[in-house]
């Protein structure tokens, strides 16, 4: 294998050469490394989990992977859910060795709006020393990483370190329904020492990052209902309640004028932040909020007063609206009162809120706020528990040099803003604690048109792959 796997699929033996943007067009399949070669056959398959119209493509993606990890002197088997697959892979493993996951998911988000990516998403190019495709930085890229310095480990020693588990799944993007199930009729073989996993970012880059905590999430939609069909505005408007109105009225009872969330006992459970959490944060480069307010390009920043917006993102509980609508939403005028209109929130939470307690209050709260005349029904969607785990652990620490020896500097801890409901999920069945090496940036436009990721940190990836495992057998 020396310098990585090769794995060619059949259209890329048609078309003979990848697109590299900023070089004049095509560039001779040869002008790429093994590595990335691999990464762009990897991106090309357009794995969407939520769209049955590529359940065919996610099938084929997991058999592309099964046989990668074979390939690179694993033991990968591929089992089938009600749903999409999942990928077991192994070494040899020995009594005397610690066991290590590396959990991943092969799948990916839609790339709608097609028109806003400046080249197709799943045709991946290089621009400017990044990739962009659907899925690049979410999570194949990083995944991706983890298999290949597994691979290359083999390759020069024939054996690993550890006892070396690969849990794959292909449904992460539609909330994992598959993979509770699969963990709890499998837990004694999946049993692990530690889980690592690289589905989250970078705080700047080349700045390495040790992720030892997610928010959690509640989600919901609310529809407000009011006369039986639209109505003409200017024969029933003033004497019969706007549902679009109510739902405007309605959601800006979710927060009082600073910010703050104004559900009755939304905060009871909320663990404060530690002072040297505080203290850490308040030195992680490209977390100020001059930097959060650049990334965002936002005209000023607002939330939760008291808190800076690194402690905001990492450590603080919020409620957002996702989407509203209801009405006439075509070119021009339509003088209609809707019969209805809706809402969809989502609230990220922290250590030790629970989702299911927190959906129930803003159930209460939506419904007593509700305005005259119309009535309120809220649809509990996805949720997941806010997980944190102790970064100076033995498992942090050997994490913490890993980061260090493949990047060359010394690594920053945080929580992750964003949520993995996995997670709590792993840690509770398999009975170990999860640690978030991510490796994508703030503006590698996950979930969006012109997803990307640094080359340099998909390489730096791929020997942080090598030094885990060895600083974990220590």
């Amino acid at each position: 294998m020396g310098s990585g796997i090769r794995c060619i699929l059949p259209t890329e033996r048609r078309r003979g050469a990848i697109r590299l943007a900023g070089n004049g067009g095509q560039w001779p399949a040869s002008g790429v490394n093994d590595d990335l070669q691999t990464l762009f056959s990897f991106l090309r398959f357009p794995s969407v989990s939520t769209d049955s119209r590529h359940k065919g493509d996610v099938r084929a993606c997991a058999g592309w992977l099964a046989d990668l990890l074979n390939s690179s002197g694993l033991s990968a088997v591929i089992h089938e859910t009600p749903g999409h697959p999942v990928i077991v892979a192994k070494n040899l493993h020995r009594a005397d060795r610690r066991t290590v996951m590396i959990y991943g998911h092969y799948d990916v988000q839609p790339a709608d709006p097609l028109h806003l990516w400046t080249t197709p998403p799943f045709e991946p190019q290089i621009r400017d020393g990044r990739v962009y495709a659907r899925g690049a930085a979410d999570n194949k890229g990083q995944m991706l990483a983890h298999v290949l310095g597994a691979a290359k480990t083999l390759a020069g020693s024939g054996d690993l370190p550890v006892n070396l588990v690969f849990l794959f799944e292909g449904e992460e993007e539609i909330g994992s329904p598959n993979l509770g199930p699969f963990l709890a009729e499998h837990a004694a073989s999946l049993k692990a020492d530690m889980i690592a996993i690289s589905d989250s970012g970078m705080v700047a880059p080349g700045v390495p990052t040790l992720g030892y905590g997610l928010r959690g999430i509640a989600c919901c939609e609310v529809i407000v209902r009011g006369p039986k069909g639209d109505l003409h505005s200017g024969v029933f408007g003033g004497a019969v309640a706007n549902p679009a109105t109510a739902i405007a009225r309605l959601v800006a009872t979710l927060h009082d004028a600073d910010g703050r969330i104004a559900v009755d006992g939304f905060y009871n459970d909320v663990r404060p932040l530690e002072s040297w959490e505080r203290e850490a944060w308040a030195e992680v480069p490209g977390m100020s909020d001059v930097d959060i307010a650049k990334i965002t390009g936002a005209p000023a920043l607002f939330g939760e007063p008291g808190f800076t917006s690194a402690e905001r993102i990492w450590a603080r509980p919020t409620a957002e609206i996702n989407g509203i609508g209801g009405g006439y939403q075509g070119e021009g005028s339509k003088t209609v009162l809707p019969a209805e209109a809706f809402a969809k929130l989502s609230f990220r939470l922290v250590p030790d809120q629970d989702p299911e307690d927190i959906l129930a209050k803003v159930r209460d709260h939506l419904v007593r706020h509700a305005p005259r005349g119309v009535e309120v029904e809220v649809l509990p969607g996805h949720h997941g528990k806010p997980y944190v785990a102790d970064p100076g652990s033995a498992f942090g620490t050997a994490a913490s040099v890993a980061l260090s020896r493949a990047f060359g500097a010394d690594p920053v801890r945080i929580r992750e803003g964003g949520s993995i409901p996995i997670v709590r999920t792993l840690s509770e069945t398999l009975g170990a604690d999860t640690l978030l090496l991510g490796l994508a940036l703030s503006d590698s436009q996950v979930h969006a048109p012109d997803e990307n990721f640094p080359v340099a940190h998909f390489e730096g990836g791929i020997r942080m792959q090598q030094a885990l495992l060895e600083e974990l057998a220590r």
